[in-house]
């Protein structure tokens, strides 16, 4: 199987419909990796069930109405949700490929929700929408290298796709891939002030912020040198950014801050999860 070329033929479950949910099939349904037909997506609120239904998908109140059989079932729940939610998905078990973006929740803990051994962990970011993503995976050792690939293929639709040796370390893209859109934005907002505060319009502020920042991620990807070096590249001497950069190196700032930034949101993904491990 070539997933950058493959239309899964699998029939799909997703449990779920909110942002990142809504997110993901966006990616499977508009990169055709898909076919909307075999989507099935079960969402209680009626407004994200119609949002659904407007890509061409079976939607769903509850999972009493699902089909008989899946091949993946996609669990795009809030962690405190799951202990109520997923005990009905275990008539699913026997076939069924379980794959949990669920921050925080460990394996264990989701096969014994779900009675099934076949689980994937799985963090995307909303990027995912636009084929801009990247994803995180990591298999329980049941899951057979087909099923894999095809998990993998679902989410290549929306980006890149890693796997992790270690569970753990699931968390720790959590708090760097999947919460880093939140960071970027933000630092976009910040830029988009500052540029106000200096007589810019706010329409030429919030283009600048956001083409600063894309053109600058553009380049970074697609540069052989390392961010390092396109840093240097671009201060020179005593100029108007080594002026700037001393204010967010002075006494390591904002290397500080990022990495209290993402601690944070990594300590709080193992929260998430920590008190489920023992119900």
């Amino acid at each position: 199987m070539d997933p950058a070329s493959t239309t899964l033929s699998h029939t799909l479950v997703l449990v779920g419909c909110g942002n990142m949910g809504y997110a993901l099939l966006r990616g499977w349904v508009n990169s055709s990796t898909v076919y909307s037909r075999n989507v099935h997506v079960v969402e209680p609120i009626a407004a994200l069930r119609d949002r659904a239904a407007l890509l061409g998908v079976n939607t769903h109140e509850s999972c009493e109405t699902l089909p008989a059989k899946a091949d993946l079932i996609v669990i795009a729940l809030k962690p405190q949700a799951l202990p109520k939610e997923l005990p009905p998905y275990s008539r699913f078990s026997d076939g069924t490929v379980f794959v949990s973006i669920a921050a925080g929740v460990l394996s264990a803990r989701l096969k014994a929700l779900l009675n099934s051994a076949r689980i994937v962990r799985a963090m995307p970011n909303t990027p995912t929408a636009i084929g801009k993503g990247s994803t995180i995976v990591f298999p329980d050792s049941a899951v057979g290298g087909d099923d894999l690939e095809s998990v993998v293929c679902l989410f290549r639709a929306g980006g890149a796709v890693h796997q992790v040796a270690h569970e753990s370390l699931i968390d720790a893209a959590t708090a760097v891939s999947g919460s880093g859109p939140a960071y970027i934005f933000y630092v976009i907002e910040c830029l988009t002030d500052a540029a106000c505060e200096l007589g810019l319009s706010a329409e030429v502020a919030g283009k600048l912020a956001k083409e600063t920042v894309h053109g600058a991620a553009a380049l970074a990807f697609e540069s052989s040198e390392d961010p390092a070096e396109l840093r240097r590249q671009v201060t020179s001497p005593n100029g108007t950014t080594a002026a700037g950069l001393s204010v967010l190196a002075a006494e390591n700032a904002l290397s500080s801050l990022i990495l209290r930034t993402t601690k944070a949101a990594f300590d709080r993904s193992l929260e998430l999860g920590a008190p489920m491990q023992g119900q």
